[in-house]
Protein backbone atom coordinates (compact mmCIF):
# COMPACT_ATOMS: atom_id res chain seq x y z
CA UNK A 1 0.00 0.00 0.00
CA UNK A 2 1.35 3.39 -0.96
CA UNK A 3 0.84 6.27 1.44
CA UNK A 4 0.20 9.59 -0.21
CA UNK A 5 2.39 12.42 0.97
CA UNK A 6 0.72 15.83 1.10
CA UNK A 7 2.25 18.09 -1.48
CA UNK A 8 3.98 21.24 -0.35
CA UNK A 9 2.70 24.37 -2.08
CA UNK A 10 5.37 26.01 -4.19
CA UNK A 11 7.17 28.95 -2.65
CA UNK A 12 6.26 32.14 -4.50
CA UNK A 13 9.21 33.74 -6.24
CA UNK A 14 10.93 36.63 -4.52
CA UNK A 15 9.92 39.98 -5.98
CA UNK A 16 12.37 41.48 -8.42
CA UNK A 17 14.13 44.69 -7.42
CA UNK A 18 14.79 47.49 -9.89
CA UNK A 19 17.28 50.11 -8.74
CA UNK A 20 16.61 53.55 -10.22
CA UNK A 21 19.33 56.06 -11.01
CA UNK A 22 17.08 59.07 -10.47
CA UNK A 23 13.55 60.25 -9.79
CA UNK A 24 11.23 59.19 -12.65
CA UNK A 25 9.88 62.03 -14.79
CA UNK A 26 6.18 62.34 -14.06
CA UNK A 27 4.87 63.90 -17.28
CA UNK A 28 5.64 60.92 -19.56
CA UNK A 29 4.41 58.48 -16.92
CA UNK A 30 1.08 60.28 -16.62
CA UNK A 31 0.80 60.43 -20.39
CA UNK A 32 1.53 56.70 -20.67
CA UNK A 33 -1.03 55.92 -17.97
CA UNK A 34 -3.64 58.02 -19.76
CA UNK A 35 -3.05 56.28 -23.08
CA UNK A 36 -3.21 52.81 -21.55
CA UNK A 37 -6.23 53.48 -19.31
CA UNK A 38 -8.94 52.73 -21.95
CA UNK A 39 -7.31 49.33 -22.62
CA UNK A 40 -7.56 48.12 -19.03
CA UNK A 41 -10.44 46.11 -17.55
CA UNK A 42 -9.97 46.13 -13.77
CA UNK A 43 -10.81 43.11 -11.65
CA UNK A 44 -9.60 42.09 -8.16
CA UNK A 45 -8.16 38.74 -9.31
CA UNK A 46 -5.95 40.31 -11.98
CA UNK A 47 -2.19 39.95 -11.90
CA UNK A 48 -0.13 42.97 -10.83
CA UNK A 49 3.57 43.93 -10.99
CA UNK A 50 5.69 42.41 -8.21
CA UNK A 51 8.71 44.62 -8.88
CA UNK A 52 10.12 46.70 -6.04
CA UNK A 53 11.52 50.03 -7.16
CA UNK A 54 14.45 51.35 -5.12
CA UNK A 55 15.99 54.81 -5.28
CA UNK A 56 19.01 55.57 -3.08
CA UNK A 57 20.67 58.85 -2.17
CA UNK A 58 17.58 61.01 -2.61
CA UNK A 59 17.88 64.52 -1.24
CA UNK A 60 14.98 66.89 -0.70
CA UNK A 61 14.52 69.91 -2.95
CA UNK A 62 14.14 72.56 -0.24
CA UNK A 63 12.39 75.08 -2.50
CA UNK A 64 9.80 72.52 -3.54
CA UNK A 65 9.37 71.46 0.10
CA UNK A 66 8.72 75.09 1.11
CA UNK A 67 6.08 75.41 -1.64
CA UNK A 68 4.42 72.21 -0.37
CA UNK A 69 4.42 73.50 3.19
CA UNK A 70 2.78 76.76 2.10
CA UNK A 71 0.14 74.94 0.04
CA UNK A 72 -0.80 72.69 2.97
CA UNK A 73 -0.49 75.19 5.83
CA UNK A 74 2.63 73.76 7.50
CA UNK A 75 5.16 76.19 9.00
CA UNK A 76 8.15 76.68 6.71
CA UNK A 77 11.84 76.55 7.56
CA UNK A 78 11.84 73.71 10.12
CA UNK A 79 14.58 71.07 9.75
CA UNK A 80 12.06 68.23 9.67
CA UNK A 81 9.85 66.82 6.93
CA UNK A 82 6.08 67.00 7.48
CA UNK A 83 4.61 63.58 8.21
CA UNK A 84 3.00 63.40 4.77
CA UNK A 85 5.92 64.64 2.66
CA UNK A 86 7.67 61.28 2.03
CA UNK A 87 4.48 60.28 0.17
CA UNK A 88 5.24 63.11 -2.28
CA UNK A 89 8.86 61.94 -2.61
CA UNK A 90 7.73 58.42 -3.48
CA UNK A 91 4.87 59.46 -5.75
CA UNK A 92 6.85 59.39 -9.04
CA UNK A 93 7.97 55.83 -8.27
CA UNK A 94 4.40 54.79 -7.51
CA UNK A 95 3.32 56.35 -10.81
CA UNK A 96 5.99 54.36 -12.66
CA UNK A 97 4.38 51.17 -11.36
CA UNK A 98 0.75 52.25 -11.74
CA UNK A 99 1.15 53.73 -15.22
CA UNK A 100 2.77 50.61 -16.65
CA UNK A 101 1.18 48.07 -18.97
CA UNK A 102 1.38 45.39 -16.26
CA UNK A 103 -0.68 47.37 -13.72
CA UNK A 104 -4.29 46.24 -14.22
CA UNK A 105 -6.16 49.36 -13.07
CA UNK A 106 -6.64 52.41 -15.33
CA UNK A 107 -4.65 55.36 -14.04
CA UNK A 108 -7.21 57.94 -15.20
CA UNK A 109 -9.88 58.41 -12.56
CA UNK A 110 -8.06 56.36 -9.93
CA UNK A 111 -9.17 57.61 -6.47
CA UNK A 112 -7.00 57.61 -3.34
CA UNK A 113 -9.19 56.05 -0.61
CA UNK A 114 -6.95 55.67 2.45
CA UNK A 115 -3.44 55.97 3.83
CA UNK A 116 -1.68 54.58 6.88
CA UNK A 117 1.71 56.04 7.89
CA UNK A 118 4.29 55.10 10.50
CA UNK A 119 7.16 57.51 11.22
CA UNK A 120 9.70 56.13 13.66
CA UNK A 121 11.80 59.27 14.09
CA UNK A 122 12.15 62.87 12.95
CA UNK A 123 13.24 63.05 9.30
CA UNK A 124 15.74 65.91 8.74
CA UNK A 125 15.24 67.90 5.56
CA UNK A 126 18.97 67.65 4.72
CA UNK A 127 19.35 63.86 5.09
CA UNK A 128 19.80 61.42 2.19
CA UNK A 129 17.00 58.86 1.88
CA UNK A 130 16.53 55.51 0.19
CA UNK A 131 12.98 54.96 -1.07
CA UNK A 132 11.32 51.64 -1.88
CA UNK A 133 7.91 51.44 -3.57
CA UNK A 134 5.89 48.36 -4.50
CA UNK A 135 2.34 47.17 -5.11
CA UNK A 136 1.22 44.99 -2.24
CA UNK A 137 -1.91 43.60 -3.89
CA UNK A 138 -5.45 44.05 -5.21
CA UNK A 139 -8.73 43.61 -3.36
CA UNK A 140 -12.43 43.75 -4.21
CA UNK A 141 -14.29 46.89 -3.16
CA UNK A 142 -18.02 47.57 -3.13
CA UNK A 143 -17.44 50.18 -5.86
CA UNK A 144 -14.77 48.40 -7.92
CA UNK A 145 -11.20 47.19 -7.36
CA UNK A 146 -8.71 48.62 -4.89
CA UNK A 147 -4.90 48.48 -5.12
CA UNK A 148 -2.57 48.72 -2.13
CA UNK A 149 0.76 50.52 -2.67
CA UNK A 150 3.58 50.58 -0.08
CA UNK A 151 6.27 53.26 0.22
CA UNK A 152 9.25 52.93 2.56
CA UNK A 153 11.95 55.48 3.44
CA UNK A 154 15.30 54.58 5.00
CA UNK A 155 18.25 56.63 6.12
CA UNK A 156 21.54 55.20 7.34
CA UNK A 157 20.14 51.75 6.56
CA UNK A 158 17.26 52.10 9.04
CA UNK A 159 13.57 52.20 8.16
CA UNK A 160 12.27 55.55 9.40
CA UNK A 161 8.98 55.97 7.50
CA UNK A 162 6.51 53.70 5.75
CA UNK A 163 3.03 54.05 4.30
CA UNK A 164 0.31 51.93 2.77
CA UNK A 165 -2.07 53.70 0.39
CA UNK A 166 -5.16 52.28 -1.26
CA UNK A 167 -6.38 53.43 -4.68
CA UNK A 168 -9.82 52.65 -6.10
CA UNK A 169 -10.72 52.03 -9.73
CA UNK A 170 -14.49 52.49 -9.87
CA UNK A 171 -16.49 50.00 -11.92
CA UNK A 172 -19.56 47.82 -11.54
CA UNK A 173 -18.96 45.38 -8.70
CA UNK A 174 -20.89 43.23 -6.25
CA UNK A 175 -18.14 42.75 -3.67
CA UNK A 176 -18.62 43.48 -0.01
CA UNK A 177 -16.30 46.04 1.59
CA UNK A 178 -12.98 44.48 2.52
CA UNK A 179 -12.05 43.96 6.18
CA UNK A 180 -10.85 47.21 7.67
CA UNK A 181 -13.20 49.33 5.56
CA UNK A 182 -14.32 52.56 7.24
CA UNK A 183 -17.16 52.12 9.71
CA UNK A 184 -20.37 54.13 9.64
CA UNK A 185 -20.19 57.82 10.49
CA UNK A 186 -19.97 57.98 14.32
CA UNK A 187 -21.14 61.60 14.44
CA UNK A 188 -19.27 64.90 14.23
CA UNK A 189 -16.25 65.83 16.32
CA UNK A 190 -16.16 69.29 17.94
CA UNK A 191 -15.70 71.84 15.17
CA UNK A 192 -12.67 74.10 15.62
CA UNK A 193 -12.20 75.79 12.24
CA UNK A 194 -13.92 76.51 8.94
CA UNK A 195 -11.96 76.70 5.69
CA UNK A 196 -13.15 78.26 2.45
CA UNK A 197 -11.34 76.44 -0.33
CA UNK A 198 -10.61 78.21 -3.60
CA UNK A 199 -11.16 76.56 -6.96
CA UNK A 200 -7.41 76.40 -7.63
CA UNK A 201 -6.47 74.33 -4.54
CA UNK A 202 -6.06 71.21 -6.68
CA UNK A 203 -3.84 72.99 -9.19
CA UNK A 204 -1.66 74.53 -6.48
CA UNK A 205 -1.19 71.19 -4.72
CA UNK A 206 -0.52 69.46 -8.05
CA UNK A 207 2.28 71.93 -8.75
CA UNK A 208 4.07 70.99 -5.51
CA UNK A 209 3.27 67.26 -5.41
CA UNK A 210 3.30 66.31 -9.09
CA UNK A 211 -0.11 64.61 -8.80
CA UNK A 212 -1.88 65.96 -11.88
CA UNK A 213 -4.80 63.55 -11.99
CA UNK A 214 -7.43 65.37 -14.15
CA UNK A 215 -10.11 65.05 -11.46
CA UNK A 216 -8.17 67.59 -9.36
CA UNK A 217 -7.36 70.22 -11.97
CA UNK A 218 -10.47 71.66 -13.62
CA UNK A 219 -14.27 71.22 -13.62
CA UNK A 220 -14.26 70.13 -17.26
CA UNK A 221 -11.74 67.33 -16.76
CA UNK A 222 -13.37 66.29 -13.47
CA UNK A 223 -16.74 65.89 -15.23
CA UNK A 224 -15.21 63.30 -17.56
CA UNK A 225 -14.96 61.03 -14.50
CA UNK A 226 -18.35 61.75 -12.98
CA UNK A 227 -17.55 64.65 -10.64
CA UNK A 228 -19.53 67.91 -10.94
CA UNK A 229 -16.48 70.05 -10.09
CA UNK A 230 -12.77 69.59 -9.48
CA UNK A 231 -11.93 67.47 -6.42
CA UNK A 232 -9.30 68.29 -3.77
CA UNK A 233 -6.48 65.77 -3.45
CA UNK A 234 -7.01 63.42 -0.55
CA UNK A 235 -3.38 63.93 0.50
CA UNK A 236 -3.91 67.70 0.54
CA UNK A 237 -6.90 67.32 2.88
CA UNK A 238 -5.01 65.08 5.33
CA UNK A 239 -1.89 67.29 5.19
CA UNK A 240 -4.00 70.40 5.84
CA UNK A 241 -5.60 68.69 8.83
CA UNK A 242 -2.22 67.62 10.24
CA UNK A 243 -0.89 71.15 9.81
CA UNK A 244 -3.78 72.29 12.02
CA UNK A 245 -3.59 69.36 14.44
CA UNK A 246 0.16 68.82 14.87
CA UNK A 247 1.96 65.47 15.07
CA UNK A 248 4.42 63.76 17.43
CA UNK A 249 8.03 63.36 16.25
CA UNK A 250 7.45 59.61 16.01
CA UNK A 251 3.89 59.11 14.84
CA UNK A 252 1.28 56.69 13.52
CA UNK A 253 -1.39 58.03 11.17
CA UNK A 254 -4.50 56.51 9.65
CA UNK A 255 -6.79 58.49 7.35
CA UNK A 256 -9.79 57.47 5.26
CA UNK A 257 -11.01 59.61 2.39
CA UNK A 258 -14.77 59.17 2.73
CA UNK A 259 -16.24 61.53 0.14
CA UNK A 260 -14.75 63.97 -2.37
CA UNK A 261 -14.18 67.58 -1.36
CA UNK A 262 -15.48 69.65 -4.30
CA UNK A 263 -13.72 72.88 -5.29
CA UNK A 264 -14.48 75.63 -4.61
CA UNK A 265 -16.22 74.83 -1.34
CA UNK A 266 -16.34 75.25 2.42
CA UNK A 267 -15.34 72.57 4.92
CA UNK A 268 -15.39 72.35 8.70
CA UNK A 269 -12.39 70.93 10.57
CA UNK A 270 -13.14 69.02 13.77
CA UNK A 271 -10.83 67.38 16.30
CA UNK A 272 -10.88 65.57 19.64
CA UNK A 273 -7.80 63.96 21.15
CA UNK A 274 -5.91 62.27 18.34
CA UNK A 275 -8.93 62.12 16.02
CA UNK A 276 -9.66 64.67 13.29
CA UNK A 277 -12.09 65.09 10.41
CA UNK A 278 -13.38 67.31 7.63
CA UNK A 279 -17.09 67.85 6.98
CA UNK A 280 -18.94 69.98 4.48
CA UNK A 281 -22.33 71.23 3.36
CA UNK A 282 -25.50 71.95 5.28
CA UNK A 283 -25.78 68.25 6.23
CA UNK A 284 -22.14 68.16 7.40
CA UNK A 285 -21.20 65.31 5.11
CA UNK A 286 -18.07 63.46 6.29
CA UNK A 287 -15.23 63.90 3.78
CA UNK A 288 -12.19 62.75 5.76
CA UNK A 289 -11.70 60.93 9.04
CA UNK A 290 -8.34 60.26 10.62
CA UNK A 291 -6.37 59.60 13.75
CA UNK A 292 -2.78 60.39 14.65
CA UNK A 293 -0.82 59.39 17.73
CA UNK A 294 2.63 58.55 19.04
CA UNK A 295 4.76 55.64 17.78
CA UNK A 296 4.87 53.07 19.16
CA UNK A 297 1.17 53.27 19.92
CA UNK A 298 0.48 52.95 23.68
Amino acid sequence: MTTATPSTPPTPPSPATTTLSGVPALAPLLARGALLSPLKRPRPDADFPRTRLVLAGLRVDLARLAAYERACGFPTGADALPLTYPHVLGFPMAMRLMSGRGFPLPLLGLVHTSIGVTRRAVMPTTAAYELTVYVRGLAPHRRGTEASVVTEARTGGSLVWESRSTYLARHRATARPADGAPSEDPGPLPATAEWRLAGDVGRRYAATSGDRNPIHLHPLTARLFGFPRAVAHGMWTVARCLAEHGTPDAAVLRADFRAPVLLPGTVTYGAAGGRFELRGGARRRLHLSGEVGPYPAP
